[in-house]
């Protein structure tokens, strides 16, 4: 199969993208779209034979339930169930954006985009090129990460042309992704929402719209393996160059003096703050504090790794406040829960 690839950079090509776009979706085809946060991977959410052709292009384990990308809460009523008063609120508030909603689903959604589960997670991409795709198909658009099942996510269009070239129809150029990291998902299904995968929309965030709201234990361990994921993000290893991550707590003192130690082959990646005390060469993933830029910069470093052909990846773990939080998920789970102490490994 030959990947095409169209620009939507200004209002004509996000007109033609959008149109052919969503030709391809019409017809049960796959087309790569950008959102704010990675890109996703699209497929009619209402086609069973078309969403099962997701996971046969990233190699996406069947169990691992799909996202469905709606133009808004009208779309979404027509696709779920006993929807909690507080959908609306958080709707009002984060949409357009990157909040998922996870809720009891109609029958009118095929068993392929819930993994066999009652419920689906829906969500309104604040992406101007994705939102006239589905206005022009007509339908909702079922879209995981639009990469190689456990690899980086793709915040560009060449991410996708890596992993997906020859795979799938079209891939829509948008640019750069401005977040950097998936959506937060929150779980309405009980009297109290729970972030299952946590990202820029942060528990406190959710917190002030619906009064309260807790984080699973499943966001910082590893989840059951025997059990269905209710979410994409929990149960599988995820976000993982080829090189092998180990995450590094402790002192900067501590980290500067191990990362200097470190042999050529091996990648180090630190905090703007890290850089000039270590005497090895680093991938800079942002300041300590500034977990926006971290984020945005976190795939395309993980990606660059591999593309540099390193055998290991040293990484400064991030603390947990706010979007740190979801950085802090998505590398414990690249490094498949690998995080040493420096201060200890350096006694």
């Amino acid at each position: 199969m030959h990947t095409k690839i169209i620009k939507a950079t200004d209002e004509q090509g996000i007109e033609a993208a959008s149109s052919q776009a969503a030709e391809v979706i019409r017809r049960g085809g796959l087309a790569a779209l950008p959102t704010e946060t990675v890109y996703g991977l699209g497929a009619n959410a209402l086609d069973g034979e078309a969403v099962a052709g997701i996971f046969k292009a990233k190699g996406r384990p069947q169990d691992n339930p799909l996202i469905v990308h709606v133009s808004g809460m009208e779309m979404a009523e027509r696709l779920l169930c006993d929807i909690p008063p507080c959908a609306y609120k958080l709707s009002e508030k984060f949409w357009p954006g990157p909040l998922t909603m996870i809720m009891r689903k109609n029958d009118i959604i095929p068993s392929e985009v819930s993994a066999g589960l009652d419920t689906i997670g829906v969500r309104m991409p604040n992406s101007r090129v994705f939102l006239k795709t589905i206005e022009k198909a007509g339908a909702p658009i079922a879209a995981p990460s639009a990469n190689t099942s456990g690899r980086p996510s793709p915040t560009t269009a060449q991410h996708v042309y890596d992993d997906l070239n020859g795979k799938i129809e079209l891939i829509v150029d948008g640019g750069s992704c401005g977040v950097g990291i998936e959506s937060t998902v929150v779980s309405l299904i009980g009297d109290v929402p729970v972030i299952l995968r946590p990202g820029a929309v942060t528990p406190d965030d959710i917190a002030s719209v619906t009064g309260s709201a807790e984080v699973s234990k499943s966001v910082l361990e590893e989840a059951d393996a025997a059990s269905a994921p209710p979410s994409p993000g929990m149960k599988y290893k995820h976000y993982s160059p080829s090189a092998d991550v180990v995450l590094v707590s402790g002192s900067d003192e501590g980290f500067a003096k191990l990362a200097s130690a470190l042999d050529e082959n091996t990648a180090v990646v630190c905090f703007g703050e890290d850089a000039g005390r270590i005497k090895h060469k680093c991938f800079v993933l942002g300041d300590k504090y500034d977990h926006a830029a971290q984020a945005a910069h976190l795939f395309d470093i993980l990606r660059e790794i591999d593309k540099r052909g390193f055998n290991k990846a040293y990484i400064r773990l991030p603390d947990m406040d706010g979007i740190g939080l979801a950085l802090y998920n998505r590398l414990i789970r690249a490094a498949a829960f690998n995080v040493i102490d420096c201060d200890k490994i350096n006694k």
